[in-house]
C-alpha cells in the first residue's frame, strides 16, 4: 500500500509539473485598449477567441478608460509599459504617440477600404466611423452647430483630454469654424447638459432619457435596429460635414513578443478580425468585411473632415483650453 501511494504521489506531482511547464511555455500577448472594447458586448471576446485558436497564446486585453487616456497611460509609463499593442488610439493621437518613440513598424500590408488614403507604417487602421449627434427620431434634427447652439436641445458630450470622440468633436468645431470655434463653444454651453469622461458614460446617459442627444456615431442606430430590433435612433449629418475618426492599433518597439505581436497585427487585417467589428464596436471596418442588413439605412453624410494627425497635434492644446474656458464661463 506504501508503495502503491507513494506511485500515485509522484504521478501526482509529475502531473502537476507538466501542466506548470505548459502554462510557463505559453506566451502572453498584452493589448492595452479602451474599456468598451473589452467589455463583453465589445469585440474583444470573439478576437480572443479567434485569435487563440491559431497562435497557441494567451491573449490579454487591458481596459484603460477611453481612447484618449490610451495616450495619457503611455506617455506616463514610457518603457516600463507591460503593453505588447496599443488599440483604440485615432489620427488624432497619433503624431503625438509617435513623438513618444515606443512604437514600431507593423509590416501589414493591408488591403485597406478607408475613405482616406493611407501610407502610415506604424499606426494600422482596425475600423473608423463619422462622428454625429445621435438622438430619437422623433427630435427635430439639426444640421449644424449654430442651429445646435440656437435651440433648446440638450446633449451630452465627452471629455476631449481622456475621449476619442470629445477630442474629435474639437477638431470638428474647428475644421467648419476656425477662428470662431471659441464663440461656438460659447453659444453651445447651455445646450451641454453634461461633459463625461468616456463615450460609454455619455451614451447611457442619452439612452436614461437624460438628454436629448449625445455625440456618438452615424453607425450607433446600428445597434439598435440589429441587437435590440429598435428603428427609434438616428444620427445627424451636417451641411458642413462631419468629422472622422479612424482607430489604430500600433506595436510596441520593446515588446518581448515580438512575433507574437507582428502575428496580431497580421490578424487585425483579417475577416476573422474584421468581420467582428461592424456589430460589436458598430465601426465600419476597415477592410472589405461583408456589413449586416441594416447598415444600409445610416446617415452618410455628405463630406467627411479630417485633420491631418501632424495638425491635430499642433492645435490639440489650444483647442482644449479654449472649449475649457467656453464651458467654464
Amino acid at each position: 500500500m506504501k508503495t502503491q501511494s507513494l506511485s500515485l504521489g509522484l504521478a501526482s506531482v509529475g502531473a502537476m509539473i507538466c501542466a506548470t511547464t505548459a502554462i510557463a511555455q505559453t506566451p502572453t500577448l498584452n493589448v492595452l485598449t479602451y474599456d468598451s472594447f473589452t467589455s463583453e458586448w465589445g469585440p474583444g471576446p470573439a478576437i480572443e477567441t479567434a485569435f487563440e485558436a491559431e497562435c497557441a497564446c494567451d491573449l490579454v486585453f487591458t481596459g484603460a478608460g477611453d481612447g484618449a487616456a490610451l495616450l495619457a497611460r503611455l506617455q506616463l509609463e514610457g518603457t516600463r509599459t507591460d503593453a505588447d499593442i496599443v488599440l483604440g488610439l485615432d489620427t488624432n493621437l497619433t503624431a503625438a504617440a509617435r513623438e513618444t518613440g515606443l512604437f514600431a513598424p507593423h509590416g501589414v500590408d493591408a488591403d485597406l477600404t478607408l475613405p482616406v488614403a493611407w501610407d502610415d507604417d506604424t499606426f494600422l487602421p482596425f475600423d473608423w466611423g463619422y462622428l454625429a449627434f445621435v438622438a430619437n427620431k422623433d427630435t427635430v434634427p439639426v444640421t449644424s452647430f449654430a442651429d445646435l447652439a440656437a435651440s433648446d436641445l440638450s446633449v451630452v458630450i465627452e471629455d476631449p483630454r481622456s475621449s476619442t470622440p470629445g477630442l474629435g468633436l474639437l477638431m470638428w468645431v474647428h475644421a467648419v469654424h476656425g477662428d470662431d470655434a471659441g464663440q461656438i463653444w460659447t453659444d453651445l454651453a447651455d445646450n451641454i447638459v453634461t461633459v463625461t469622461p468616456g463615450w460609454t458614460e455619455a451614451y447611457n446617459l442619452f439612452l436614461e432619457g437624460e438628454a436629448d442627444a449625445v455625440l456618438s456615431y452615424t453607425t450607433s442606430p446600428a445597434y439598435h435596429l440589429i441587437a435590440e430590433d429598435d428603428d427609434t435612433k438616428t444620427s445627424w449629418a451636417f451641411d458642413a460635414g462631419n468629422y472622422l475618426q479612424v482607430e489604430v492599433a500600433a506595436k510596441v518597439a520593446n515588446t518581448d513578443q515580438s512575433d507574437l505581436a507582428d502575428q496580431f497585427m497580421a490578424f487585425i487585417a483579417t475577416p476573422a478580425f474584421q468581420g467582428v467589428i461592424p456589430e460589436t464596436n458598430w465601426m465600419y471596418p476597415a477592410t472589405d468585411a461583408p456589413l449586416p442588413e441594416g447598415f444600409d439605412t445610416l446617415t452618410v453624410p455628405a463630406k467627411g473632415l479630417l485633420l491631418s494627425s501632424e495638425d491635430a497635434a499642433t492645435l490639440r492644446d489650444g483647442l482644449v483650453e479654449t472649449w475649457r474656458t467656453a464651458l467654464s464661463q
